[in-house]
C-alpha cells in the first residue's frame, strides 16, 4: 500500500530524512518513532503530499505521491485521514458541523452526510455530543472529533500525528485503544510519536527514526530511547 523508496528530504541545507526505506501493508499498525527532530513528521508530510522529497520515491497504492499534480491531491487524500497534536477542528462550529464540513466541500448529498456523521460520532462515542461546540469539550473529546472528522470519507489510512501529545495519560489511553479499535476494524495506522510507554504498550511495529535515518523496523518492537 505505502512504499518509501531511497526518500531523503532537505530544507536549507538541514537533512531531515536520509534514504529511508520501508512498506507498510494494509491494516498494519505501524508506530513511527524518535525524538523531536528525527523525522517523524517529515515523514507524515510527504505521505500526504504536503511536501515533496528531495529525492527518491513515494507511493500509496496507486498513487506516485511524490509526482502528484496539485489538482490530484483532494483524490489522493480522500483516502487519507490525518489527526494533529493540535485538533485543528474549527472553533465557530459545532462537533457535527467540524465532522460535516470534509463532506460538505467534497459536494456529498446532505442525507449521506448526515448518514456518515451521525455513525462516526457513535463510533468514538460522541453521538450525544453533536451540538456542543469546541469550547464546551475537554482535550479528549476534542481529540475525538478530530479522529471523527478523520475517519468520515472512510479513508483507507489514518496517520496520527504525535495525537496525545496535549492529553493526560488517562486520556492518551482512550485515544490509543479508540485508534486500536479503528485498525481492528480494517484501517491502516500510522502513528507518529515519542511517547515510548504508548509504543511499548501496543506492541505492534514500530520504525524507528535517529537523525533523518531509518534504525530499526521490527514487528512487535520495544521503543527505548539510549
Amino acid at each position: 500500500m505505502i512504499n518509501f523508496q531511497n526518500v531523503s528530504k532537505r530544507y536549507n541545507g538541514y537533512q531531515a530524512l536520509i534514504d529511508v526505506n520501508f512498506k507498510i501493508i494494509p491494516q498494519e499498525f505501524v508506530s513511527i518513532v524518535g525524538r523531536s527532530g528525527a523525522g517523524k513528521s517529515t515523514v507524515v508530510k510527504l505521505l500526504i503530499a504536503e511536501d515533496r522529497p528531495t529525492s527518491g520515491r513515494v507511493t500509496f497504492g496507486r498513487y506516485d505521491v511524490s509526482k502528484l499534480k496539485y489538482r490530484d491531491l483532494p483524490e489522493l487524500r480522500r483516502h487519507i485521514g490525518t489527526v494533529f497534536q493540535d485538533f485543528r477542528l474549527l472553533h465557530s462550529k459545532n462537533v457535527y458541523e467540524n465532522v460535516a464540513f470534509a463532506l460538505e466541500v467534497a459536494g456529498r448529498p446532505e442525507k449521506d452526510i448526515d448518514d456518515l456523521v451521525k455513525s462516526v460520532l457513535d463510533l468514538v462515542d460522541l453521538g450525544s455530543k453533536g451540538k456542543n461546540f469546541v469550547h464546551e469539550l475537554s482535550g479528549g473529546e476534542k481529540q475525538r472529533v478530530a479522529i471523527a472528522r478523520a475517519m468520515v470519507n472512510r479513508p483507507d489510512v489514518i496517520i496520527a500525528d504525535e495525537p496525545t501529545g496535549n492529553l493526560d495519560p488517562f486520556n492518551t489511553l482512550a485515544i490509543i485503544n479508540l485508534l486500536t479499535k479503528i485498525n481492528e476494524l480494517g484501517t491502516t495506522v500510522i502513528l507518529a510519536t515519542h511517547n515510548k510507554d504508548i509504543v511499548n504498550q501496543l506492541g505492534r511495529r514500530v520504525i524507528l527514526l535517529e537523525n533523518g535515518r531509518l534504525m530499526r523496523d521490527e514487528e512487535k518492537g520495544k521503543y527505548s530511547l539510549s
